[in-house]
């Protein structure tokens, strides 16, 4: 598994097709049983960058080399085509701080703002419940007045919930090329951890691509600074008998101060808020590795900040979607099963990066 943290990879998808073909019949006394033909074909979002990162236009199909589970594809058909992107915002949240609500919404217009105007955009948050904001549109102007007027906080966060609703949303889209993009933590406040990869399973079954603007680092660094305030810290001065003064008295010495916090139910939500964080940061890594999504560590800086969805969209409008014929068919897959995809490119000033694991669903079974 390759780590992708704050590097452009590339997106794969994928759903298959199940034609029937009839075979004509001939007028008989018994009918004769229909022949089912199956014919799949799997589709395949790409980006593809020249060496200076910009997208890399004119790529054919023979450019391309196609690896699934260590079996060479040839692609058949390839396009580009306008990029439809939902927005999931997270405002939600008992102990939030760095994951603050003006900057959430700065992050959500910088996206938007730097995405092709063919693309289509729509928005959805969750808090004490999960909303859609804004439909599907081009109209950057209807955009941000949702933003501004429709976004919303509540103590809550039903992260669980979201992907699961941003998911059925997703798979109603009649494009290939589509992505969901968290900014957040990625904590709950509701569902078990089953509950949670249950929606992380659910997500991974479908083509779409999952990105991550994440708050995750930051909130931890307040978590840290709560952690060292309840053990307390630095020196007092040491009181010292008459005629026992220091021979040098610019110099103050002192002793360590220690303080008990006896608060333990205090000190134990600190500590479970910290080890929530840096398992929703490894559960979002892990997700986007598996999607070939981009995920990135908000910096403090806000410059910083507004940097990374300039390079989340271009990322986004440099996708190409292919599509080839499995060797080994998805039918006589077992539900469940997970294939690995990757596809590179033959050509030298071309830079493919396209690796993903993919869920079977056989509906057959």
């Amino acid at each position: 598994m390759f780590s992708f943290r704050n590097k452009s990879i590339i997106v794969v998808s994928l759903f298959f097709i199940l034609s029937v073909s009839l075979f004509a019949q001939t007028p008989t006394p018994t009918p004769e049983k229909p022949e089912i033909v199956y014919t799949e074909e799997v589709k395949i979002n790409i980006s593809a960058l020249d060496l200076d990162g910009n997208f890399a236009e004119s790529l054919k199909k023979e450019d391309l080399v196609i690896n699934e589970d260590g079996r060479l594809h040839q692609a058949n058909i390839i396009q580009h085509i306008p990029a439809k992107v939902l927005i999931l915002l997270d405002t939600g949240g008992e102990s939030r701080v760095a994951k603050d609500f003006k900057t959430t919404r700065e992050l959500a217009k910088s996206l938007i703002s730097n995405l092709q105007k063919d693309d289509q955009v729509a928005l959805m948050h969750y808090h004490d419940k999960v909303e859609l904001i804004s439909d599907w549109t081009s109209d950057k102007t209807q955009l941000f007045t949702a933003l501004d007027k429709k976004m919303n906080f509540g103590n809550r966060s039903r992260f669980a919930e979201a992907i699961n609703q941003a998911t059925d949303f997703l798979e109603k889209v009649n494009t290939e090329n589509r992505h969901l993009v968290l900014i957040g933590d990625g904590l709950d406040s509701v569902a078990n951890q089953e509950q949670r990869n249950g929606a992380i399973r659910s997500l991974m079954s479908t083509n779409v691509n999952f990105h991550v603007l994440s708050y995750t680092e930051l909130e931890q660094q307040v978590v840290e600074k709560r952690r060292k305030s309840v053990s307390g810290g630095g020196k007092s001065a040491i009181s010292l008998p008459p005629g026992a003064g220091d021979p040098n008295p610019s110099v103050v010495r002192g002793v360590p101060i220690v303080t008990i916090n006896t608060d333990r139910t205090m000190i134990r939500k600190i500590k479970e808020r910290g080890d929530a964080l840096k398992q929703s940061e490894r559960d979002l890594t892990q997700l986007t590795e598996d999607t070939n999504g981009i995920f990135y560590l908000l910096p403090e800086d806000k410059e910083e900040k507004l940097e990374k969805t300039g390079s989340l969209a271009k990322n986004i409008d440099s996708q190409y979607v292919i599509t080839y014929t499995p060797k080994r068919p998805l039918n006589e897959s077992p539900n469940g099963e997970v294939r690995v995809i990757e596809v590179t490119s033959r050509r030298n000033n071309v830079i493919i990066q396209a690796k993903r694991k993919l869920i079977v669903v056989n509906n057959d079974e």
